[in-house]
């Protein structure tokens, strides 16, 4: 496994990606941006993530993987700014190249010694849309994320697949299964500094170790989708209570367009 940074801090609200780094995502299916979040907002997040985990069940209360926190965004203040934050929004939509909205954020808490991995998998399998161009997803490390506290590993080049069904995220051998050519490509390995942020591709192969560590690993997740993507009509959370048709937009109070 290699481990990689590709790219400069992005320096505020306007930082522009360079030429190079929005080639590497778009043939790579990922970029690691180092120094997004400035350490004092680094610790206010943080301690909100906190406050979340003690707070909120999840959506499995029984899963050792993490504590699974969905759509924070409409229940904490701070959390909020963190999920709306037009820098993330604005590095997202450079490299996607199309204007995006929110599709959800999370919370992925994997607290001391957890013993269970998060196993390959691509993400947009698991998502009820149609006539999705681009969704990509923001991982922001709000500690120290070594190998050993769960940092994620990536399988390059493959966000074309999109032949590969959804995978148990339990099973370290589901993904080779379902695409065996993947059992030989290379793997990249991005260990993270708090603030620091990978953007992946929804078709991206990727897993996270379990935390070996005596701390807790929190990452923040804004999940950012194409703003003219329908639903595809399968259950999810986020949808299911929204009594959508078929080929309905996605509302805009729920999922936020994002500014360029």
């Amino acid at each position: 496994m290699t481990n990689i940074s590709t790219a400069a801090p992005a320096a505020g609200v306007s930082a522009e990606l360079s030429a190079t780094t929005i080639e590497q995502y778009r043939a790579d299916g990922f970029v690691h941006i180092p120094g997004v979040l400035q350490p004092d907002e680094v610790e206010r997040y943080r301690e909100a993530a906190r406050d979340v985990f003690g707070r909120e069940q999840g959506l499995d209360p029984n899963n050792r993987m993490f504590k699974q926190v969905v759509n924070i965004w409409q229940r904490d203040e701070t959390l909020r700014e963190l999920t709306l934050d037009s820098r993330l929004a604005g590095l997202a939509t450079q490299l996607a190249g199309i204007e995006l909205r929110i599709w959800h954020d999370q919370l992925l808490i994997k607290p001391p010694h957890n013993q269970t991995p998060t196993e390959f998998h691509q993400d947009a399998p698991y998502w009820p849309h149609a006539g999705c161009r681009h969704a990509l997803s923001a991982w922001v490390a709000l500690v120290d994320v070594p190998v050993e506290r769960g940092c994620m590993t990536f399988i390059g080049g493959q966000q074309e697949r999109h032949d590969i069904r959804a995978i148990d995220l339990t099973d370290a051998h589901d993904l080779f299964e379902a695409a065996p050519d993947l059992i030989y490509r290379r793997r990249v390995t991005i260990p993270l500094r708090a603030g620091d942020v990978t953007f992946h591709n929804g078709y991206t192969p990727h897993t996270a170790n379990a935390n070996d560590t005596d701390d807790f690993r929190f990452a923040h997740v804004n999940i950012y989708i194409d703003r003219d993507t329908r639903y595809d009509g399968r259950r999810h959370v986020c949808t299911d209570p929204l009594g959508l048709e078929v080929g309905d937009s996605l509302p805009d109070d729920l999922f936020p367009p994002v500014p360029r």
